[in-house]
């Protein structure tokens, strides 16, 4: 190819070349929770029409992650490529997804919280490696050795690469913010899913995103790009910017006063191997004939794309695929897993006086009311495309009773109150009252952060009336993905029980109805904090630090750093059925020998703490990192009458001495089914090296001697460990 050919190919639409017979590609695609229908404007690589009106669309992966189902995440991730290569097959789709979005919730204003896995670092890069795996992974090549020549089903990008959470927040907005992150956040949360989604499922593209970190775009930072994704790492795959970043660097965030060559030979000497956007393609060749970069550094970009597009069989064909038609797309089984999905997800906030499940032979007449009542957009959010169908909240409850239906709003917004008495007489006579509030994308949405965290407008009124008048029980259901202050109907006594929904995809309604009624027994499990609404007063959004700023009165963030009071904690969710645990460990101390070339590293701890000889040794320093494990297991018992799933949350605190260290951490989780009356026996081995790992206030990152603690659940049960290191002379 000459050179003009060449940067023709590393935009997002790849024109390709007629005269060598290289075709045109359009890499842009969504698969999120279902193959989308967003991409470039008038070059859509996918599209529904009459010859494939929908595709399956899952619950919002807010949602999907709060079932703690790594299994669900895989699967759904497999029935979302199957649907993509039928459409790829009848000319509807590509094979590039850039998907999923892999970013931490560290405040819980932001609008794209349902797009993510949640707060914790560990889980998001669980869910990450799940459904990249399901994505991408062709049955019988996973272990492939050459992993640049490993077959792919479809290629899956891990986004927004790294320290992106504010989006439009008080006009402060993500095209020109500079995200100010320790290093110690920077390794411990920010970065942490990523290498997860490049190690452990071995993703063939990583998006940078708009923001700067510490005064650099993260899109033109090579330490960022090249030398950690592609070289500490080791991807095998592309880098790409989010769209139009390139222009975002020259034009908002005016970076050395870059031209347009400038921000080009930047982004490609930093690693950046596809523009979403058109700079590459209209200032590339400039750029290299202008001696500001290297028609090589185009090559390797080539390179690195060329070599995901023959993993896909784009150029000769994947006859595995061919077999797939319309007929895999919308089909039973992945609707019915649509359901599944949505029914471990949903998470029970509250059930005063075992009121749910309740009984359908009791109750007849349902007062389904609300202004998500008879949803149906609102529960696929975005990054959609077209579903197979809908079953709204209102019809799900049909298949259980008479239903009576109000809005009780206008719209989720609810600006005035004047809907909500035929939502009141609604419930003045039906045997069960169930009101479906919440938030949706006019309210929290991708460049649209919230402001508090408060019901809409007048939904909290509309819920106090209908739950002050209602004949029967009242049932509240919230639809939102960050949390929502809610005290209010956590405290009132006329509502018995309250269910998070999440946003549930297409056969939302299904699921709610059938938790409700007992059709399934609730297991899922809230994947962020739902702080108070007082939270939001505390601490402006810009405030990149995990820890508390004491000396700005600044709370600390997420569950780890966070110890005041909440809604609802992380990790919070009832069932149906209830639990009882034991404990055996088999281990409760590592004792661990130094040559006399290894350093025994210090450590900040508090004022009055002992500090013994050797806080703590570099992780890369340890040479018996793979023999320094915690092996224990876990039984748990169903002590109740009804089946049901339990998710074992395991976490470790580091030792209490060491200052500004985390509450407790997340470092495994494993969901089991357990019949009535029986028990199920977990295992864990936790490696130390990574699970127990400390990063200090350098970015060091160190095994810390001293009394750890390993838990399960919310202290449930815990035991101490202790490492303890011996110098040899």
């Amino acid at each position: 190819m000459t050179l003009e050919e060449k940067v023709q190919q590393i935009g997002d639409t790849a024109k390709g070349v007629p005269r060598i017979g290289l075709p045109r590609y359009e890499w842009w695609s969504e698969a999120l929770h279902g193959v989308s229908n967003v991409g470039q404007q008038g070059s859509k690589a996918s599209f529904f029409d009459d010859v494939v009106p929908g595709a399956t669309s899952f619950p919002m992966v807010i949602l999907t992650a709060a079932s703690f189902n790594e299994t669900l995440w895989k699967t759904i991730g497999q029935v979302v490529s199957t649907e993509a290569r039928a459409m790829h097959n009848v000319g509807h789709a590509g094979l590039s997804f850039w998907s999923p979005n892999i970013n931490v919730v560290r405040d819980p204003r932001w609008g794209r919280a349902l797009e993510t896995p949640g707060e914790d670092p560990f889980v998001v890069g669980r869910y990450a490696a799940n459904y990249v795996r399901g994505l991408q992974d062709v049955e019988g090549t996973e272990n492939v050795t050459d992993l640049n020549s490993r077959p792919l089903k479809v290629a899956a990008c891990c986004k927004h690469y790294a320290a992106y959470d504010v989006d439009n927040w008080l006009g402060v907005v993500r095209e020109s913010f500079d995200a100010r992150v320790r290093e110690q956040d920077m390794i411990e949360t920010f970065v942490k899913p990523f290498e997860m989604c490049v190690k452990e499922g071995d993703v063939t593209s990583v998006m940078c995103s708009y923001n700067r970190i510490n005064g650099i775009p993260a899109c033109a930072d090579r330490r960022l790009l090249k030398d950690t994704i592609r070289g500490e790492w080791d991807l095998h795959g592309y880098i790409v910017s989010d769209c139009d970043s390139i222009e975002v660097m020259r034009d908002r965030h005016k970076w050395l006063n870059d031209d347009a060559e400038d921000a080009v030979s930047q982004a490609l000497k930093a690693g950046l191997d596809l523009d979403c956007g058109s700079f590459y393609s209209d200032y590339g060749a400039n750029a290299v004939t202008q001696g500001k970069v290297r028609e090589a550094d185009i090559d390797e970009a080539l390179r690195n794309l060329y070599f995901v597009l023959m993993r896909l069989g784009f150029f000769d064909g994947s006859p595995k695929f061919d077999n797939l038609s319309k007929d895999h797309i919308c089909s039973q089984d992945h609707i019915n897993l649509a359901i599944q999905a949505a029914r471990e997800g949903i998470v029970l906030l509250k059930n005063d006086n075992q009121t749910l499940p309740l009984d359908s032979q009791k109750i007849k007449t349902i007062a389904v009311v609300g202004p998500h009542a008879n949803a149906t957009d609102a529960m696929i959010g975005n990054y959609a495309g077209v579903p197979c169908r809908f079953t709204a909240p209102i019809d799900g409850f049909q298949q259980y009773g008479k239903v009576t239906y109000a809005t009780g709003c206008q719209g989720v917004v609810c600006k005035n109150d004047t809907m909500i008495y035929p939502a009141v007489r609604a419930a003045l006579n039906a045997d069960a009252s169930v009101i479906v509030a919440g938030l949706d994308l006019s309210i929290e949405a991708e460049s649209l952060d919230r402001e508090d965290l408060l019901l809409p407008g007048y939904q909290t009124e509309l819920i106090n009336q209908v739950a002050t008048r209602s004949k029967g029980p009242v049932i509240l259901v919230i639809m939102s993905a960050g949390g929502v202050d809610i005290t209010f109907a956590k405290n009132h006594p006329n509502i018995s029980a309250i269910l998070w929904a999440g946003y549930p995809g297409e056969e939302g309604g299904h699921g709610i109805a059938d938790v409700v009624f007992g059709a399934y027994n609730p297991g899922g499990r809230l994947p962020l904090t739902w702080h108070k609404n007082e939270y939001v007063d505390m601490l402006p959004m810009t405030s990149m630090p995990l820890r508390p700023i004491d000396s700005l009165g600044y709370p600390g963030r997420t569950y780890k750093f966070f110890n005041g009071s909440t809604v609802y904690p992380f990790g919070y969710g009832l069932s149906y059925t209830t639990f009882n645990y034991s404990l055996a460990a088999t281990k409760r101390s590592l004792d661990i020998k130094l040559n006399k070339y290894q350093h025994c590293r210090q450590i900040n701890y508090t004022d009055a703490a002992f500090q013994p000889s050797c806080a703590g040794v570099l992780i890369d320093d340890l040479e018996s990192c793979d023999n320094q494990n915690v092996e224990f297991s876990v039984e748990v018992k169903n002590t109740g009458e009804r089946d049901g799933s339990e998710t074992i949350l395991i976490y470790w605190s580091p030792p209490s001495e060491i200052r500004d260290a985390q509450i407790k951490e997340l470092v495994a989780f494993n969901k089991v089914f357990v019949q009535a009356g029986q028990s199920a026996k977990v295992k864990f081995n936790l490696n130390a090296c990574k699970s127990l790992r400390y990063v200090d206030y350098k970015g060091y990152s160190l095994l810390a001697s001293g009394r750890h603690t390993i838990a399960v659940g919310d202290n449930i049960l815990s035991f101490p460990l202790s490492i303890n290191y011996e110098v040899s002379e």
